[in-house]
């Protein structure tokens, strides 16, 4: 049986997406900040008679968490064949009537720039690093580091793609600078058996974005679970959204 570590998994695509490799025979461990979260998250899906998870305490943001975490997921397996960074924020915020602060590249403080890198891209680094060792030590490791189209350079600079006019400082950049991190290590294992791919999983409803996207978890999850699964012949190195392009999925950074 093959195991997969989640970060942020206890809800939306990453509780999505620890259903679906629970239902194709795969051991979860599933990441959360909060476990009060996690063990409901847990829970529920043995509820469903998915009984091969369990909730793994982490807080991306936090060194020792990690660390803590990759030492308990250690002690209970001695390999991770796949790990998926799902743990993400927007970084939007409210004024005093409740309407969402526009995230401007001229106006967003600083302070933003932190808090959404932290977890986006620091995070993701943090949590990778720590689990490399646990995945050298299968066969065919997979990391799937999930970003967003909305990253995407080439898009974004593109009056005609469709979420052209969706700006937003901070998480748009957090995302690109995701997207060169899984450059940057795919290409340094490129001659070994992993396969790491950043993949979007669309503008899915979920409360990531106050339930304002349109696409379906199950759509999400699917996107995310077929890159996590790919076999020898599989593609590494690439960004991918089925959602802005349907034929293949791969996208331009």
């Amino acid at each position: 049986m093959k195991n997969v570590f989640i970060t942020g998994a206890n809800k939306g695509i990453g509780f999505e997406t620890a259903k679906q490799l629970l239902q194709k025979g795969y051991y979860v461990y599933l990441g959360s900040r909060n476990v009060e979260a996690g063990e409901k998250a847990v829970a529920d899906l043995k509820l469903e008679g998915l009984n091969n998870v369990e909730c793994i305490q982490i807080d991306v943001t936090d060194e020792q968490s990690v660390l803590n975490a990759r030492k308990e997921v250690g002690e209970k397996t001695g390999v991770v064949d796949v790990l998926i960074n799902n743990a993400g924020i927007s970084g939007v915020q409210f004024d005093s009537t409740g309407k969402m602060i526009p995230q401007t590249a001229a106006d967003t403080s600083v302070a933003i720039f932190k808090e959404v890198y932290d977890i986006n891209v620091y995070g993701v680094i943090r949590t990778t690093q720590a689990f490399l060792d646990l995945l050298q030590k299968t066969t065919e490791p997979r990391i799937v580091m999930v970003s967003s189209s909305q990253g995407s350079i080439t898009l974004h600079s593109d009056p005609n793609y469709i979420y052209y006019h969706y700006k937003g400082a901070a998480y748009l950049s957090s995302k690109a600078a995701l997207n060169m991190y899984t450059v940057n290590l795919a290409y340094e294992l490129r001659e070994s058996n992993f396969k790491i791919n950043a993949v979007s999983p669309g503008f899915t409803k979920t409360d990531f974005n106050y339930n304002r996207g349109v696409g379906t978890v199950e759509d999400a999850g699917k996107r995310i679970v077929k890159y996590a699964i790919i076999d020898q012949d599989g593609p590494t190195g690439k960004f991918f959204c089925e959602e802005t392009n349907p034929n293949g999925g791969e996208i331009p950074w």
